[in-house]
């Protein structure tokens, strides 16, 4: 294992926020981890697991060790008359892991197309998009104990997914690094289209025979058109999560705000719209200083150059408040701010 010191962490947040990590390394194999929590130089330092710096807020320099997890491989462990299971390393691009299974036709993430990020961190955030969730395929995932620096294995069950959540968001908060992901993907494909906008952009793709391919694509061009390119402007994709809140209390929202957006949740909750309540809140397109509210999505914060994490962060605790005045709804981060 290889110790740098003073790195830019620029490179390593879709943000592109410039922050600096005291120490760094890159994660290659399990074996590398361990020595990380056992070596003696770098035992006692607070540590930073990075995979594809997607879904991070960056608010300063980080005084300890960045491990940037590099975990490769994609495999199919076994396989049925009905299923296929894929095992990926958490450093695997999830976008690429995506692609990787359509080309073999294996269905059931096909929706989940150009989601940035690695996919050790799909289970944690329990990733979704257009009708589906990680939790959906996921079959188990291996992970490193850093109490007690064993590989242990969780089911779908032991992850408790919730909406862009899990129990390594919660309970078990930095206890955890994820080193490989199993799905279970289908042999005969369950086609999801529920969601209006992929249907739309496949007629207009002028699909006649569906397919996961057809609609991975489809995902693809409504990502693209309404969501930045990090590589262009600095982004971590949705800031914020829909809130979800009691039904009656949206019902008596919707008497005064007839064009509110919500969708069926858990019993007797309503998932509103974030990005709408934002918008509404006049902050879409509106730049400040440095940072702002992307022109097309609301839900994104953006970096237009040389923002700093502090930047981006009050500006999230404005649209926070100001959405709270307006409807007395709270939303929180989807981004983990550090």
């Amino acid at each position: 294992m290889k110790i740098s010191n003073n790195i830019s962490l620029r490179p390593y947040n879709t943000f592109g926020i410039a922050a600096n990590a005291a120490f760094f390394t890159e994660i290659n194999s399990t074996d590398d981890i361990i020595e990380a929590y056992r070596d003696g130089t770098t035992q006692l330092l607070k540590k930073l697991v990075l995979g594809g710096g997607s879904n991070v807020l960056l608010t300063g320099n980080f005084n300890g060790l960045v491990l940037r997890i590099n975990l490769k491989g994609i495999n199919i462990i076994r396989e049925d008359a009905s299923y296929v299971w894929v095992k990926a390393g958490a450093g695997e691009k999830w976008h690429e892991l995506v692609m990787w299974c359509i080309e073999r036709n294996l269905a059931g993430i096909e929706n989940l197309s150009l989601i940035p990020g690695n996919v050790g961190a799909a289970p944690m955030q329990n990733i979704g998009a257009y009708g589906v969730e990680l939790k959906d395929t996921f079959d188990e995932l291996q992970a490193f104990n850093t109490n007690d620096f064993k590989i242990e294995e969780f089911a779908n069950d032991d992850c408790q997914f919730g909406y862009r959540e899990s129990i390594f968001k919660r309970y078990l908060k930095g206890q955890y690094i994820i080193t490989a992901v199993t799905l279970k993907l289908s042999k005969h494909p369950k086609f999801n289209i529920s969601y209006g906008a992929i249907e739309q952009e496949l007629n207009k793709m002028g699909v006649e025979e569906l397919s996961i391919k057809a609609i991975s694509q489809a995902v693809i061009n409504i990502r693209q058109s309404k969501l930045p390119d990090p590589a262009v402007l600095g982004n971590a994709g949705s800031f914020f999560k829909n809130p979800e809140i009691d039904a009656a209390v949206f019902e008596e929202l919707k008497i005064k705000f007839p064009a509110m957006v919500g969708y069926p949740a858990s019993a007797g909750m309503m998932k509103v719209a974030a990005g709408w309540l934002i918008e509404q809140c006049g902050w879409k397109g509106k730049r400040v200083g440095n940072t702002g509210s992307h022109k097309d999505q609301a839900l994104v914060l953006v970096n237009y150059g040389q923002a700093t994490g502090d930047e981006v962060y009050t500006l999230a605790l404005e649209i926070k408040k100001s959405v709270a005045e307006k409807f007395g709804i709270t939303i929180e981060p989807e981004v983990n701010v550090i």
